[in-house]
Order: structure tokens, then C-alpha cells, then sequence
């Protein structure tokens, strides 16, 4: 069953500045940002805390390191 919703000027401002394309609809970037909040996944967790371990261990490169190695 489809319905209608009112929303503000300003969120259907804010949702038009997020279509990624003109025939994107509202309900399309609704659906996105619903995704975006949904939980993380087992994995997803695991991967955050082994980048978060590593980088206290020191086990990264800063962007100046990497741009310099690069010749940037």
C-alpha cells in the first residue's frame, strides 16, 4: 500500500541534495539513509576492531607518508 507523507521545504531540500541522480526518487534516498543506519555486520565489527588495534600498535601511514612516497 502506497501513501503520501508531508515533509518541510527543508528536508525536501536536504533530500533532493542527496539523489545521486534527477530520476532518483525520494523514497530511493530514504531507503539509503535507512541502510546507512542499520547495524554493522559480525564481520564488519571485527575488521573496526582489528584497524583500531593496528593503528594503536602504530601499524599505519599518515597521508604525508604516503603522498611522499608517492612523489606528491
Amino acid at each position: 500500500m502506497e501513501t503520501t507523507i508531508q515533509v518541510s521545504d527543508k528536508l525536501r531540500d536536504n533530500l533532493q541534495i542527496r539523489k545521486i541522480s534527477e530520476k532518483e526518487s525520494y523514497e530511493e534516498v530514504i531507503w539509503d539513509l535507512i541502510e546507512d543506519s542499520l547495524e554493522l555486520s559480525e564481520e564488519t565489527k571485527k575488521d573496526i576492531a582489528e584497524a583500531r588495534k593496528e593503528a594503536k600498535e602504530g601499524k599505519f601511514k599518515t597521508l604525508a607518508q604516503i603522498k611522499k612516497e608517492l612523489g606528491s
